[in-house]
């Protein structure tokens, strides 16, 4: 096999994404001092325009990190040491609220649900009324990345208003690519990344955080510093905004530019789009004989998670894909490496990023020893877009 028939670079993972060119372009310029007028005016624009996403009335609190970062600042101003928190974990990142809660001393209580299940409101309902003290915060998960499956935010929220607690959401894979308004749903707190659906390099992390959060907050002094959101919500609120501290001035740059394209596409159609690559990623997975990961679920349109076959070496999978095809997806995470590969469609990609995605798949799996029909998969999407009304009737 002539190994440069496959020498270009596909990159099929839930973060980084890849990045539009206009993205890129904007971040070769010069860079510019962050308080210079030309850098102020991008910030602003930026800051005014990130709500909307979030469909929030909120001022959207940014940091130079990754979206975990972002986590961190809301556990940093809502948990007090000693005091319970309650953790609704299904995977991997839902873990990584737990872990954070404990490195900041809180009585956490994990509610840990079956990684690929979905975190169900009413058992956590019972365990906040089962309690016999007070809990300051509820942190779930919007889009569990590690195993594919979107939780149902909206009902989270009313079981945390039912308690009288606050709802801080990890929305950092869903942002941009399935609907959460906060304001109307009524959570507390959302927290996103620059690098997933918001198509900017990783770097950027942001929380929508409600008046009573911040109230809540202010209720809660001391053990923070960089992360404290009342010091960056004032700095973002002065006229011409600031930051407590140097804001990534190339990365919001590219954030200003990726909002524009977004905004030029539309919102609503950005979900739109995401929901066909979704539909078309989990037809061609079954259509080439594998079972997918998680329940079915015409929302969870950030990340589809296949189910390896016991008869090959699942662990291969990614790799082959990588090395061989020039493909880059994600395998599992913790108990589930080896057992699934996951193909993210979330932020800049299109129907022939799925195309490819499908076909890598299919012949990586093939060359493993599982029986797929060549070309099954890819069969399974087109008919997926034309059903959309994004591609040409078949001939017959």
């Amino acid at each position: 096999m002539n190994p440069g028939i496959f020498n270009k670079q596909y990159l099929m993972t839930a973060g980084p994404t890849p990045l539009p060119p206009r993205v890129s372009q904007v971040m070769a310029e010069p860079i510019t001092y962050h308080r210079a007028p030309a850098f102020v005016e991008v910030y602003e624009r930026a800051l005014e325009r990130l709500p909307k996403v979030f469909k929030t009335g909120n001022d959207v609190l940014s940091f130079a990190a990754s979206g975990s970062g972002a986590m961190e600042s809301a556990v940093a101003n809502l948990v007090v040491p000693g005091e319970s928190a309650v953790v609704a974990a299904a995977g991997k990142f839902g873990q990584r609220w737990a872990e954070l809660c404990d490195a900041f001393g809180a009585d956490t209580i994990q509610l840990e649900f079956e990684w690929g299940e979905k975190v169900n409101p009413e058992r956590v309902d019972e365990a906040l009324g089962a309690l016999d003290r007070p809990v300051r915060a509820l942190f779930a998960t919007q889009s569990e990345t590690s195993t594919g499956v979107l939780n149902d935010i909206r009902a989270l929220a009313e079981v945390a208003r039912s308690h009288d607690t606050i709802l801080a959401v990890d929305a950092i894979s869903g942002l941009g690519a399935v609907d959460l308004p906060q304001d109307e749903w009524g959570v507390d707190v959302v927290i996103g990344g620059s690098q997933k659906s918001l198509m900017t390099p990783p770097g950027l992390a942001f929380a929508s955080v409600s008046e009573r959060a911040l109230a809540a907050a202010a209720e809660n002094p001391g053990r923070r510093y960089y992360f404290d959101w009342a010091k960056t919500a004032e700095g973002q609120r002065e006229r011409p905004a600031n930051s407590p501290f140097t804001p990534a001035v190339t990365l919001w740059r590219a954030l200003d530019v990726a909002l524009d394209l977004i905004f030029e596409e539309g919102l609503e159609d950005v979900f739109e789009r995401h929901a066909i690559l979704a539909r078309a990623a989990r037809a061609g997975i079954e259509a080439m004989g594998l079972e997918r990961f998680g329940p079915d679920d015409p929302d969870a349109n950030v990340v589809t998670a296949a189910r390896m076959p016991d008869s090959i070496d699942g662990a291969a999978v990614p790799r082959l894909m990588r090395d061989r095809f020039g493909i880059t997806v994600a395998g599992g995470q913790g108990h589930l490496k080896g057992k699934i590969v996951r193909i993210a469609h979330c932020g800049y990609y299109g129907a022939f990023d799925i195309v490819v995605a499908l076909t890598g798949l299919e012949m990586a799996v093939r060359e493993l020893g599982h029986d797929a029909e060549p070309g099954a998969a890819v069969g399974a999407a087109e008919r997926v877009f034309f059903e959309a009304g994004v591609a040409p009737e078949p001939v017959t």
